[in-house]
């Protein structure tokens, strides 16, 4: 709008300058003509009628040439118009423009700024998570480290006091298994005191009892001899547990001549702590002649059945049976 009012302002002065000297030139033209007039008005009418059309003419040529000096500076003044138009509209094109790449500018240095804003608070995030987890892990770490050795001092104070406790259970076994031992070996001393004296009595033909022994002499022990196993398992009388424990196994070890001996069926039966066994499987060749007199031997349940073993040859065994009665 500003620009548009010093245009205006600057046409109208144009204008008027143009327009000044033609007003000027035409009243000098008229001064000039009063003299000649009054000189015409002094000649006759006849001469005023002949300068009368020439005059005319004069007046129109002037006057044609006023509009076309007009008319030039009319075209002058709007092309001076037009030019400080073009100059305006060239400089609000031009501001505009400046405008535009300023505008432009600014939001390049907004999104760079904004992007380095970005960029550090991304790192910030990254290294903040970062050593978050390197916290976490460290913490975690510490509490393993102290669950493991928390876990190891318990483990080797359980370990310790199991230890000690089993240490004083085995003595009180031992102690317990010695007392038992010598309780043991007191009552066999009675009962083979006992069976001593009876044998002489139970053993009314020990011609019959010595020929069933010699009897079950095997010739070839490894091929004659059959373990339960082969016997198809052992289904006779099993001593209680009790009984088993107190009186039978290796440790309970005896010689058969001071217990009854009776042949049944042809197979030597003898009598040992309330219970009959009977030799249902030859003995080795190798055995001594009178192994049932002179060696020590006991029964031991072992791979599902009964057998006696001689201390003298610890690699045999014999398949027995029990009996109650």
């Amino acid at each position: 709008m500003k620009s548009a009012r010093i245009i205006s302002t600057g046409v109208l002065a144009f204008l008027l300058g143009a327009f000044a000297p033609s007003y000027a030139q035409q009243d000098q033209h008229e001064q000039q003509a009063k003299p000649e007039k009054q000189d015409q008005q002094a000649k006759p009418e006849k001469q005023q009628q002949a300068a009368k059309p020439a005059k005319q003419e004069q007046h129109q040529q002037q006057a044609k040439g006023q509009q076309q000096q007009q008319k030039q500076q009319q075209q002058q003044a709007k092309a001076a118009n037009q030019h400080e138009q073009q100059e305006a509209k060239g400089q609000q094109e031009q501001q505009q423009k400046q405008q535009q790449q300023a505008k432009a500018a600014n939001q390049h240095e907004q999104q760079q700024a904004k992007g380095q804003q970005e960029q550090q608070q991304k790192q910030q995030q990254q290294q903040a998570k970062a050593a978050n987890q390197h916290e976490q892990q460290q913490a975690k770490g510490q509490q393993e480290q102290q669950q493991k050795q928390q876990q190891q001092q318990a483990k080797a104070a359980n370990q310790h006091e199991q230890q000690q406790a089993k240490g004083q259970q085995e003595q009180q076994q031992k102690q317990q298994h010695a007392q038992q031992q010598q309780n043991q070996n007191r009552q066999q001393q009675q009962q083979h005191q006992q069976q001593a004296n009876r044998s002489s009595q139970q053993h009314p033909h020990p011609a019959e009892q010595q020929a069933a022994w010699q009897g079950h002499r095997a010739h070839n022990w490894q091929s004659e001899h059959r373990d339960w196993q082969q016997r198809g398992g052992y289904h006779g009388y099993r001593i209680p547990d009790d009984r088993y424990r107190g009186h039978f196994g290796r440790d309970h070890w005896f010689r058969i001549y001071s217990y009854p001996v009776v042949v049944v069926g042809g197979f030597p039966r003898f009598q040992y702590d309330g219970f009959w066994f009977s030799i249902i499987d030859p003995w080795p060749e190798s055995w001594s002649d009178d192994w049932y007199d002179n060696d020590d031997v006991y029964i031991d349940y072992s791979d599902g059945g009964y057998y006696l073993y001689n201390r003298s040859y610890p690699g045999d065994r014999i398949a027995v049976e029990v009996y109650l009665n």
